[in-house]
């Protein structure tokens, strides 16, 4: 036999009992998607306007930092609408310049104290009043990344807000 086929019997001898193993046991390999279970909706404000309300699924990715991906719905194929970083309060106004902080983050437990945060999963009463606790500790900046009513992504981000902060920096929604 030539080396070649070798080499292509064996890549494809490979690739056949990859798939196999991955087949037979029906269990995606561990990707960075593991671990989204925190499920909260809450409304925000684009441009002006309440919108929403949208389903966040976060995970924490260390002590300091939880990320959401934002749907607009629990559909299977909901869209993907934008993405939230929730970081410590200490960090975030270490880092963030203080302009651009009041301008494009908001406070987690202010958010959390206008009612309008509901958390979905986990239901246990301590691990959400635990879950609480820790958010509220946090500030949050939203990257709005599907503009509404456009039929794909169309390459602008906008920096969506909580309801509380908006009405805290502009006065109440319509007036």
């Amino acid at each position: 036999m030539k080396p070649i086929k070798v080499l292509a019997m064996i890549f494809v001898l490979t690739i056949s009992t990859a798939a196999c193993a991955t087949a037979g046991d029906n269990k995606p390999p561990a990707s960075p998607l593991d671990g989204y279970t925190i499920h909260v909706t809450a409304p925000h404000v684009m441009d002006g306007e309440v919108v929403g309300p949208f389903h966040h699924y976060c995970k924490p990715i260390n002590d300091q930092i939880i990320q959401c991906i934002l749907f607009e719905s629990t559909e299977p194929n909901a869209r993907m609408t934008e993405v939230e970083y929730m970081v410590s309060k200490d960090l975030a106004r270490k880092v963030i310049p203080e302009w651009s902080h009041k301008a494009n983050w908001h406070d987690h437990k202010q958010e959390i104290e206008t009612g309008r945060v509901q958390v979905n999963y986990p239901t246990d009463e301590d691990t959400v009043k635990n879950l609480v606790e820790h958010v509220s500790k946090t500030d949050g900046i939203i990257f709005h990344l599907w503009p509404k009513d456009a039929p794909i992504p169309d390459g602008s981000v906008g920096i969506a807000q909580s309801v509380g902060h908006w009405e805290m920096l502009h006065g109440k929604i319509g007036e």
